[in-house]
């Protein structure tokens, strides 16, 4: 017998996909700010905490809107509503936990050797 919900959870979906969308513009922006700091302070070093200080809010937004969408496609896809948690909630926390301190470290590697330094392009 196949499991199939009375009531999918679409709106939890269309939540879930907007809060991300929207903390990732918050990130984003927060992020263009930081980096447009770093120039006009270049004698002091630049500490990476107190700029992922300010990314935390934005990147929760995003990781709480990952973990809705992820688990409410799961059920909408047909997996009963606690499987679908079990899942979902995990693989986003642990994707954006990787991603975080992938960010932590690119921030303090770009801060330490400079923007050129992340230019790939130049490589080929």
């Amino acid at each position: 017998m196949y499991y199939y919900p009375l009531q999918p959870p679409y709106f939890l979906l269309l939540v879930g996909f907007l809060t991300a969308l929207t903390s990732g513009f918050a990130l984003s922006g927060t992020l263009k700010v930081i980096v447009q700091k770093w120039p006009s302070v270049s004698q002091e070093p630049i500490k990476s905490s107190s700029s992922l200080k300010q990314l935390f809010v934005p990147f929760i937004g995003i990781t709480v809107g990952v973990c809705l969408f992820m688990s409410s496609g799961l059920e909408i896809f047909g997996f009963p509503s606690p499987l679908a948690l079990g899942v979902g909630l995990p693989l986003s926390l642990l994707t954006c936990l990787f991603v975080w301190f992938q960010l932590g470290s690119l921030l303090e590697f770009a801060s330490s050797r400079g923007m050129q330094s992340l230019d790939l392009d130049s490589w080929s």
